[in-house]
């Protein structure tokens, strides 16, 4: 894409993200969505398919950004327990920083369809896949327990986080997300560590 194009399609993007927080996704119009981000209606249509792919590709593309932050962090990490405190870290300052993309990830992904939710879930699997890579690299350095079941841990990990946002969110944000890191670590590590 040039760069013209790669900008109305992040301006579609981010236009999607308040319109979907201010309404809900259901409640949200494409005319809308054209209207907030400066572009006739049918410029939408050149980038999405419909309402949905636009959706998922907010999931995708922010995400994807997410996940990219969350690998040079993790890389530069020194153990495992340190990757996963950068993880927990970036997740919520993020969405501390961005609370339309949060009320988005969070509230409107629980409303949606089936299929979406399933289309979604593709764009969440890396992040759930970099989890589970530090802990199977906690376990290879012995910060973290040898019996511990990798797969169910890493969604334990991530739907903590996950409800740990949604309650900030649904309590009118009333206290500091990042506030909550500290405790949030000093738990998951009381679990992993031997």
């Amino acid at each position: 894409m040039t760069s013209k194009k790669i900008n109305k399609y992040d301006l579609i993007l981010d236009a999607a993200v308040k319109v979907f927080a201010d309404t809900g996704y259901y409640g949200s119009q494409v005319s809308k969505i054209a209207r907030e981000a400066g572009v006739a209606d049918g410029t939408i249509y050149l980038y999405f398919k419909n309402k949905e792919d636009i959706l998922i590709s907010l999931f995708r593309e922010r995400l994807g950004e997410l996940v990219g932050k969350f690998r040079e962090s993790v890389e530069t990490s020194s153990d495992a327990g340190e990757a996963l405190r950068k993880i927990c870290e970036i997740h919520y300052s993020e969405l501390e920083l961005n609370p339309e993309l949060a009320y988005v990830t969070q509230i409107e992904l629980r409303q949606s369809s089936l299929e979406l939710r399933k289309a979604i879930g593709q764009a969440v699997k890396p992040y759930i896949l970099l989890i589970e890579s530090v802990l199977a690299q906690g376990i290879g350095e012995g910060t973290f327990r040898r019996d511990l079941d990798v797969k169910l841990s890493r969604l334990l990990i991530f739907g903590a986080m996950d409800e740990v946002v949604t309650s900030w969110l649904i309590s009118g944000r009333k206290y500091s997300l990042t506030a909550q890191i500290e405790g949030t670590v000093a738990f998951f590590l009381r679990a992993l560590r031997p």
